[in-house]
């Protein structure tokens, strides 16, 4: 008889576990946060296009492109071969994002410390501060990648 109250006890804690774990509410962080500090051309389109999935899903997307990741937002950056099978360079898809709404920047050390200027970057990006990116990263609704 024991036994039976202790299978019972057991099988009610475990029914418990099952319906807790399935009831949990999911949040979904509403900003996508994406650091390209890459040169590699694989490298950046693939966080391009993992930046154009998140905005398929409806996120907010903002880029910050530094040191090699940054060259990617110059107008006369010669381009690497298109990716398949989009048949896109990065800068391509990059251009993608931002007429998507996506949000595009160079960071605060990529113009002063080179020998280009906001007029050697191509529409849409602008270069930020990082007290500015530091707030954003701040936010408990960004998530956080780089490549």
């Amino acid at each position: 008889m024991r036994s039976l109250f202790l299978g019972l006890a057991l099988a009610g804690a475990l029914t418990s576990a099952a319906f807790a774990a399935d009831t949990t509410p999911q949040t979904t962080p509403d900003e996508l946060f994406i650091v390209v500090t890459s040169a590699d051309p694989h490298v950046q389109g693939m966080a391009m296009i993992l930046g154009l999935q998140a905005r398929a899903h409806h996120s907010e997307v903002r880029l910050l492109l530094c040191g090699p990741g940054g060259d990617m937002a110059l107008k006369d950056q010669p381009a690497p071969s298109p990716l398949k099978p989009m048949d896109k360079t990065p800068q391509q898809l990059l251009q993608g994002l931002i007429a998507q709404g996506a949000k595009a920047e160079v960071c605060g050390l990529y113009l002063p410390n080179g020998p280009h200027t906001a007029e050697s970057l191509i529409d849409g990006i602008s270069p930020v501060k990082p007290p500015v990116i530091g707030d954003y990263m701040a936010q408990p609704n960004v998530r956080y990648f780089t490549f």
